[in-house]
């Protein structure tokens, strides 16, 4: 199969991004030990639906993804595929158990230590490449430079001045300009860090997770506009939120990692019954919503079996009416709208 790309704009060199992509934290043991044969058939089944653009990290399995994903690509052509990875986190060894590993489960005995200084960054890199197994990495994003990791808006901050003022981004343009990287950007779960390095630093692309789904646009308003201006591209990183717009409105759904509260509940069934009026699956407008942008190059939703990668790839390729759209934008816009006061 063959899918349609996008280029990165400012990495004319760069190979184009298949518009639908793979996020490889899933196969680094999220939630559940995966197999070795479940990963590979995961994998598998994305380079068979034609995905090219594959973004992994050190954090994911605490380098367990990497050595998954880099298993699959070290045996196709170096010039048939994209691969992002990340910085920020360095990996130490430790003890088995002390990991400290998060959501990751049964994954090697490292543990992870921020570092976004020079000397931080190119020992993340230099490790990501050993795991991968690759001569080179295309794209490198600082990872996580966000509120959501940090506990706050000033600790994230705090993390993007070490990044600017010790020497991190620097190494980030050492890289690309040697050509050991063809873009830099960042990997984060909300806009407020891009809009910084926006205006502090020249990045290439962003991979934004979340913040520009059926349920959370709020990229649209600022970022979005900003990125196609200057024609930095956006990478859309977790496209369902965590698995609720994928699920619908069942028990157990989860929204930006914890459990979906009521609220958001009710939002999805609102986009469930728009849907089925159509007779779409929410998921496959999901899926499809982020690349209506003109900024948005690539959506990578994840995927631990070969089932899953599969229902992805077909709701990629599921062809949806163009009165859908005009009919989830006029319920966003009534939802948005603010209340009326009442007439006496």
């Amino acid at each position: 199969m063959t899918l349609p790309t996008r280029r990165l704009a400012r990495a004319p060199r760069l190979p184009a991004l298949t518009t639908l992509g793979f996020g490889a934290a899933p196969i680094g043991n999220m939630n559940r030990a995966l197999t070795e044969a479940e990963a590979e058939a995961a994998l598998s089944a994305a380079w068979s639906a034609g995905i090219r653009y594959f973004d992994t990290a050190p954090l994911y399995g605490h380098g367990l993804s990497e050595i998954r994903l880099g298993r699959l690509l070290r045996g196709q052509p170096r010039a048939a595929f994209v691969v992002s990875s990340k910085v920020g986190r360095v990996l130490e060894p430790c003890p088995p158990g002390m990991q400290d590993a998060g959501i990751y489960v049964d994954v090697p005995p490292v543990r992870v230590r921020f570092d976004y200084t020079y000397e931080g960054v190119m020992r993340a890199f230099e490790g990501s490449l050993q795991r991968l197994g690759l001569d080179r990495i295309d794209i490198l994003y600082v990872h996580d430079v966000d509120a959501h990791t940090h506990g706050s808006e000033a600790a994230a901050e705090a993390r993007i001045r070490e990044l600017l003022d010790r020497g991190g981004w620097r190494a980030l343009d050492e890289l690309r300009r040697t050509g050991a990287v063809g873009a830099i950007g960042a990997g984060v779960n909300a806009c407020r860090p891009c809009e910084i390095l926006l205006e502090a630093a020249d990045p290439d692309v962003f991979l934004l997770a979340g913040r520009f789904t059926l349920l959370d646009r709020s990229a649209a308003a600022e970022l979005l506009p900003a990125c196609q201006a200057r024609g930095v591209g956006v990478v859309v990183g977790g496209p369902y939120n965590s698995g609720v717009l994928a699920t619908g409105a069942v028990p157990g759904a989860r929204f930006d990692y914890a459990p979906a509260p009521p609220e958001i509940l009710a939002r999805v069934r609102a986009l469930e019954a728009i849907c089925r009026e159509f007779g779409v699956r929410l998921a496959d407008a999901a899926l499809q919503f982020p690349l209506r942008h003109a900024a948005v190059i690539s959506v990578i939703p994840g995927g631990q079996t070969a089932d899953e990668v599969s229902r992805n790839s077909k709701g990629f390729e599921a062809p949806l009416p163009a009165a859908l759209w005009s009919a989830l934008e006029q319920q966003d816009a009534a939802r948005a709208a603010p209340a009326q006061p009442a007439k006496t």
